[in-house]
């Protein structure tokens, strides 16, 4: 299957005809209306007037998360604190399935946006809620994905001992704002039954504990302390990196006794296959640190590229250890067509991953590029009428499926 009929389809989007309005910055509010956006909802995000949200001008290692969470979106500008702008807001939610926000504890509801308000005005509204925590003792504090990181034990698992260490990405922001669409999509289902829309709250810590579950299971199933992952138990005996030739570093494991058979027999390991002693699992963790010395040896003499061929065509897990910046020339990802190439408002052009799922064989495909601030002022705040070039043009052969939504427009009071 080429690329090309990976992302395109004439089928109509799963969430086509869904509004849904987003109050949002950062990671974990951006990423749930993004991924909603990409299923086929109409998602409006609210902006400040001016320059915009400011997740769109952080420098360094946040310059790319603007990018990679606001395609497929429209942009209005409004300053929700003054009456006019409110009035606008407040329309656009009356017409709305869903409201999505991700602000501090109380800011919503201290402008008047909260639930209680909203749901009285449109009580079919599913609000969704991203914070740092559920309700509880930690209810009121400020959270960062580092907060809860280091709160919740990823950090301590993910360093070295002593050194605690944030995972390499915004994992509890990404995931939060998953579950949060989980939870809006399952109070969507609840609605077609009872007409009633209801709160979603998502939240970081409880996804961070989530996500170190099977570590808090081992800690109450063994009589040992919990290790960080560099320093960990070992499980089996090949399941790390090693070096080629040229010091390239690649991950081989071998997790079964077919598997440990056939790394044998595919580097040459006669020493090792013949030993009874590494026979079986146990034996073989035992004996870890001669087995890394004698495959170290082996792989040493051939390149990366060997290597990888090598395990692969032996059904061995095997990968390079790459950086995010190969992965925008990575084949298996250009050739599935799992990557956009995505327009920014400055003019530049980065290329940043479709949602990691198809339908059919289909990846849901980029409509949009990121908008600029206030690009769609004119259809939702100004009573301009929408022109084709404001439509999702990228996709031109499902705008026939979409259901008829104009009347439901807003225009300025």
């Amino acid at each position: 299957m080429s690329a090309e009929d990976t992302t395109t389809s004439t089928e109509p989007l799963p969430l086509e005809g869904i509004r849904v309005i987003e109050f949002s910055h950062m990671v974990m509010g951006p990423s749930c209306g993004m991924i909603l956006a990409d299923l086929g909802a109409e998602v409006i995000k609210i902006e400040p007037r001016g320059g915009g949200d400011k997740t769109r001008y952080l420098p360094g290692s946040g310059s790319g998360l603007f990018p990679a969470f606001n395609r497929n979106k429209r942009s209005v500008q409004l300053d929700i604190a003054e009456a006019v702008d409110r009035d606008i807001a407040l329309t656009l939610i009356d017409s709305a399935d869903v409201v999505l926000e991700n602000f501090r504890v109380g800011r919503m509801e201290s402008l008047g946006f909260g639930y209680e308000e909203l749901s009285a005005r449109n009580p079919r509204l599913i609000y969704c809620s991203l914070k740092g925590f559920l309700t509880g003792p930690y209810g009121e504090r400020t959270a960062l994905d580092e907060v809860v990181q280091m709160l919740g034990g990823l950090a301590y698992m993910t360093g070295p001992p002593g050194q605690p260490l944030r995972a390499g990405a915004s994992v509890n922001d990404i995931m939060g704002g998953m579950f949060g669409v989980i939870g809006i999509l399952s109070a969507l289902r609840v609605r077609e039954r009872t007409g009633h829309g209801q709160v979603v709250n998502s939240a970081l810590f409880e996804n961070n504990a989530f996500l170190v579950g099977t570590h808090m299971a081992q800690a109450q199933l063994s009589d040992e302390p919990l290790r960080p992952m560099p320093t960990r138990r070992a499980t089996w005996a090949v399941y790390d990196i090693f070096r080629d030739r040229d010091d390239s570093q690649v991950f081989v494991a071998a997790v079964s006794d077919g598997q440990w058979r056939d790394l044998c027999d595919e580097f040459g390991l006669t020493e090792l296959a013949d030993d009874r002693a590494l026979a079986d699992n146990q034996g073989r963790v035992d004996n870890r640190d001669r087995i890394h010395r004698v495959l170290q040896a082996a792989l040493s003499h051939l390149s990366l590229d060997e290597i990888v061929e090598k395990c692969t065509q032996r059904g061995l897990p095997v990968a390079p250890v790459n950086t995010p910046a190969d992965l925008t020339a990575d084949p298996h990802l250009v050739a599935s067509g799992a990557l956009a190439a995505t327009a920014l408002p400055t003019g530049e052009r980065v290329d940043v991953p479709l949602l990691p799922l198809t339908f059919d064989g289909a990846h849901l495909p980029k409509r949009s590029d990121v908008p600029a601030p206030g690009e769609h002022n004119g259809i939702y705040r100004d009573g301009e009428p929408e022109t084709a070039h404001d439509r999702d043009d990228d996709v031109p052969d499902r705008e026939e499926h979409a259901p008829d939504r104009t009347e439901e427009r807003v225009q300025s009071p």
